[in-house]
């Protein structure tokens, strides 16, 4: 689809990275982080080690060591880590003294650690993942060195994209450029950046097409760049980027279509689409791969900010507080590549996708290391999109993990927005607000999930009325100093119905899940990051009655909310064992659609949150009406 020269506005403009600091919970995940691999990869995998050519060696000089930074540098100045700024520089400082005067960087030459095919004379996506990070970096510090180092090196792509065209995973994620060049320009204003933006999405695969009438309506078994799981989960906010050059609306209803197409043939319960390498359908035996989480959340955070809905907060948050978490060892020393909602035994063995037997392990590099280098984004960059700015002296809440943000509001008062509560594991918000003077009147906009029937808001204790207009409810006042607002968001728990009937329990952001007892057996033994199997300890094959009260206890948030067994809420639910359920190879097999559970005990079943287990169950059979029906025949 060919570009107009028409501009549209983003509803929302992101804060530099920095403003938002994590509090709470969110801190203690980014602190377990930086304890376990993330501050640590380098002394332990050589992808990302001293010999990487993004620091001078002669090793990989392809795109782990850019992911590995792109997640590395934002965590590091989340939580003022000397010893990770450190880090993060030494990568910083090597890339920027490697510019060369036609305005090209980075390493000469390109040696992959998996042999991709890519064009190894002028591939341009690995310098994608690093102009990210000089966007982040520059934010962070304000060094004065990165603007006019990404105008030469952009300067250096006008002059080169035409006879070096996009190709193969550039083509497919060339909005990736497309958001570093706009960076640059709100900052320049020059104009052969918008010209050379609308060049780089021209040549970029077309994803409002393939989102707007979308093809893929089954169990995809063949390779297609259009299919790859990592490039949908990006692809999906190439049309929002688009729309910012053209203002057409098809760009914005592709990116609905596209994410209610994906739900419905490839949907799972915890909120991503399939994809064990590409989109798989809707078994909850299916894998999804941890690079395509992580960049999910990255595009809902770039819609948000283009279309100000509600809605991609909403998806943000089920990725973010499920898929993520479950997928990560606890003390986030291993990871898998492909996860499971039903996920009954991660071990060395053939499964239904087209990645290895290793894929599910939970790992240093379990299957490829992509996503060792590039799942380190998934929680800083949530932390630096949980607020934005509505562009007109106010403030937009996207998520409502504990956090402190600071902001320019009205006519420039500075604002300490601290966000506590422990959300999503509480119901209620508490938001204080701290001014240096009096201001006029701005806007707070509040989301308002979809989940939540009866949300309601006091400011100062006095209730007020909410309004939501696309998710969003917008609270305009004279704000003063040491106003608090406390927004309760009642979470009903629910029961979704999904394919062949079977179902998947949410209560809020949050899904729960059967956790089943994890014996962790070593499997590969290294100084500090091990491989493991995970098998079974408790039965599993669990469906759940139709009618269920499905208590809910809650307990003290600890240290690192996301384990089974001191999780933060829980619910009791009543079920029962469905003997004929079976493997399939050597997964759970498909739940059955008729139950057959005569003769067996009620059980009482306690339901974690779906992140804090990583053996569960995640979707289960339904014990009920149809199970009757079943018996008379």
């Amino acid at each position: 689809m060919e570009m107009t020269k028409k501009q549209a506005e983003a509803a929302f403009q992101a804060l530099p990275l920095g403003a938002i600091k994590p509090a709470g919970w969110l801190r203690n995940q980014l602190r377990i982080q930086a304890d376990g691999l993330t501050g640590h990869l380098e002394e332990h995998w050589g992808d990302v080690g001293p010999d990487n050519g993004w620091i001078g060696g002669k090793g990989e000089s392809w795109e782990r060591g850019p992911y590995y930074l792109d997640g590395l540098l934002p965590l590091a100045y989340l939580l003022e880590d000397e010893k990770l700024i450190a880090k993060a520089q030494r990568w910083i400082e090597w890339s920027l003294a490697s510019q060369q005067e036609n305005g090209n960087f980075g390493p000469e030459g390109m040696i992959q650690s998996v042999n991709w095919e890519i064009n190894k004379q002028h591939d341009w996506w690995h310098y994608m993942i690093m102009l990210k990070v000089m966007t982040q970096y520059a934010e962070a510090t304000g060094d004065a060195r990165v603007v006019p180092f990404l105008t030469k090196y952009f300067r250096y792509v006008e002059g080169h994209i035409g006879a070096n065209p996009l190709e193969g995973w550039a083509k497919a994620r060339g909005a990736e450029m497309v958001l570093c060049i706009q960076w640059l320009h709100a900052r320049t204003g020059e104009d052969f950046l918008l010209e050379l933006a609308r060049k780089v999405a021209e040549q970029t695969l077309d994803w409002t097409d393939v989102f707007h009438d979308f093809p893929y309506w089954r169990k995809v078994e063949e390779w297609d760049w259009s299919t790859h799981v990592v490039n949908v989960a990006m692809g999906i906010k190439t049309p929002a980027i688009r729309y910012e050059l053209s203002g057409l609306d098809v760009e914005h209803a592709a990116v609905h279509r596209g994410i209610d197409s994906l739900m419905t043939y490839h949907g799972q319960a915890h909120g991503m689409f399939s994809g064990d390498e590409w989109l798989s359908g809707t078994s909850p035996s299916q894998g999804v791969e941890l690079c395509a989480v992580v960049e999910y959340m990255y595009s809902m955070e770039h819609l948000t900010r283009v279309f100000g809905e509600g809605r991609f907060g909403d998806i943000l948050e089920k990725v973010a507080f499920n898929a993520l978490p479950a997928t990560i060892s606890k003390d986030w020393t291993s990871h898998q590549y492909d996860q499971q909602v039903n996920q009954i035994v991660c071990n060395v063995a053939p499964r239904a996708w087209s990645n290895g037997p290793e894929a599910n392990l939970f790992g240093l590099e379990p299957h490829f290391g992509c996503c060792t280098s590039n799942m380190h984004q998934g929680w800083p960059k949530l932390t630096s999109h949980l607020w934005m700015s509505d562009g007109s002296g106010g403030l937009a809440a996207v998520s409502y993990a504990p956090s402190v943000v600071r902001a320019s509001v009205g006519s420039g008062a500075s604002a300490i927005v601290t966000v506590g509560g422990e959300y999503p594991f509480r119901e209620s918000v508490a938001i204080a607000v701290e001014l240096d003077r009096p201001s006029e009147a701005f806007a707070v906009s509040l989301r308002i999930p979809a989940w939540c029937e009866a949300p309601s808001l006091t400011v100062n204790g006095a209730n007020l009325a909410l309004h939501a207009v696309n998710g969003y409810a917008k609270v305009e006042r004279e704000w003063k100093n040491g106003d608090m607002l406390t927004l309760h968001l009642p979470m009903a728990v629910k029961t979704v119905s999904r394919n062949l009937y079977a179902i998947s329990v949410e209560r809020g952001p949050l899904v729960y899940a059967l956790p089943i007892q994890e014996n962790w057996q070593l499997l590969t033994k290294r100084a500090k990051f091990h491989d493991w199997e995970v098998y079974p300890g408790s039965p599993w094959k669990y469906g759940l009655l139709a009618e269920n009260d499905y208590a809910v206890s809650e307990f003290d948030i600890p240290y690192q909310p996301f384990d089974a067994e001191h999780a933060p809420v829980r619910l009791k639910a009543t079920g029962q064992l469905v003997r004929e359920w079976k493997m399939e190879g050597n997964n759970a097999g498909t739940p059955p659609i008729y139950p057959k559970t005569a003769g067996q005990e009620l059980a009482e079943l306690t339901l974690v949150p779906y992140g804090s287990a990583r053996l569960r169950i995640g979707e289960f059979p339904l014990i009920g009406e149809r199970e009757k029906a079943w018996k008379k025949l």
